[in-house]
């Protein structure tokens, strides 16, 4: 229980850290979160700060959810405590704890832990979900159909003992979280409001 607790700690520390809101400040001298979509994923600071800062941020927020994920192979050798070392990884990018509790969307973190955990289930996910924004130009919808499919594709093979069944758990909450994050997306979706990619923010 306590190496549960002390890692779900630290995924959750590691994921705090807001690199979206420190390339706005050094990049683009802003606070990414008063401008566009007010997150600190990678959508948002293409939007805000240009491309190449985008591309950095979602190397670094997925690099949080890997390096939780390795720690807890180092020191110990509970698979369950790995998935909660990623599932709390992405609770920190989206509620971090640096940076009042305002983050992203945690689609990097959530994609990278089903990468470390499940290359296969990764794969999948990448697939599909930049087959679907390279189609609608929609990020926000390339990140719900990824997240899912690759949620479905660990669940199917941890079932089929393909993976650690302690892995299965991984799928249903990550996607979870992430859906649930990209709520107003989804409503924009709908009424035909969401902003494509390549859209800048208003005011920059």
């Amino acid at each position: 229980m306590t190496d549960f607790l002390v890692f779900a700690v630290v995924g959750y520390l590691l994921g705090s850290v807001p690199f979206g809101l420190i390339a706005g400040r050094i990049f683009g001298d802003i606070d990414v979160r008063e401008h566009g979509s007010g997150m600190t994923g990678m959508t948002n600071v293409i939007r805000t700060v240009g491309i190449w800062a985008g591309m950095l941020v979602l190397s670094l927020d997925m690099g949080k959810t890997v390096l939780a994920v390795v720690l807890t192979r180092l020191f110990t050798d509970s698979l369950g405590i790995e998935v909660v070392a990623a599932i709390t990884a992405i609770m920190g990018h989206n509620w971090p704890l640096y940076s009042n509790f305002k983050g992203g969307r945690g689609t990097a973190p959530g994609w990278a832990g089903l990468i470390i955990l499940s290359p296969i289930a990764g794969i999948v996910a990448s697939i599909v979900g930049l087959i679907t924004i390279a189609i609608s130009r929609y990020v926000s919808l390339g990140s719900i159909v990824g997240a899912t499919s690759g949620a479905i594709t660990l669940i199917v093979l941890s079932l089929l003992d393909l993976h650690p069944l302690a892995y299965v758990w991984y799928g249903p909450i990550g996607a979870t979280i992430i859906v649930v994050r990209h709520k107003e997306n989804i409503q924009r979706l709908m009424s035909g409001k969401e902003r494509k990619l390549g859209h800048r923010a208003e005011g920059l």
